[in-house]
C-alpha cells in the first residue's frame, strides 16, 4: 500500500484521488480539530475502530509528502512531519517533494499536478508494488 500525505492527513491512495466534494462536513471539521487544533495524532489519541492509530508500527508503506511551495494555507515542511511521525520506516521508503510555484490547491490540480506531481506519484506507486 502507499500512503500519501497531504497537509500531515494519511489517506490511501484511492482516497485521495477521489472528489473533495465526497467529504461530509462533520469528517472534515473533525479531522480540522483533531490533526490541526489538537495536535492528536502525534499525541497518541487517534483511534480508528476503536484501536489507537501509532504511526510508527508502519514499517512497510511507502510514504510519499507533497507540498506546495506558495501554499497559503498549509505552512511549507507541515507535511514533513509525517516523516518523523512514521520513524519506523526505513529511509528509501520515504520520499518528500516540494512544488515550486504552487499554492494549496495547485498541488492536485492544473498543470504542474499534471505535468510535474502526477508522474512522480504514480512512479512512487508503481515501484511500490
Amino acid at each position: 500500500m502507499l500512503m500519501l500525505v497531504r497537509d500531515t492527513c494519511a489517506v490511501q491512495t484511492p482516497h485521495l484521488l477521489g472528489e473533495a466534494d465526497d467529504l461530509a462536513a462533520e469528517f472534515y471539521l473533525e479531522t480540522v480539530r483533531l490533526v490541526f487544533q489538537e495536535h492528536a495524532l502525534p499525541r497518541g489519541e487517534i483511534e480508528w475502530h476503536g484501536r489507537k492509530v501509532d504511526p510508527r508500527a508502519i514499517r512497510r508503506t511507502m510514504l510519499l509528502t507533497v507540498e506546495g511551495e506558495r501554499d497559503d494555507i498549509c505552512a511549507v515542511g507541515q507535511t514533513a512531519a509525517a516523516h518523523d511521525l512514521c520513524s519506523s520506516l526505513r529511509p528509501y521508503l520515504k520520499r518528500h517533494h516540494m512544488q515550486a510555484g504552487v499554492g494549496h490547491y495547485g498541488v492536485f490540480s492544473g498543470k504542474k499536478w499534471e505535468n510535474q506531481i502526477y508522474p512522480l506519484v504514480k512512479n512512487v506507486i508503481l515501484a511500490s508494488d
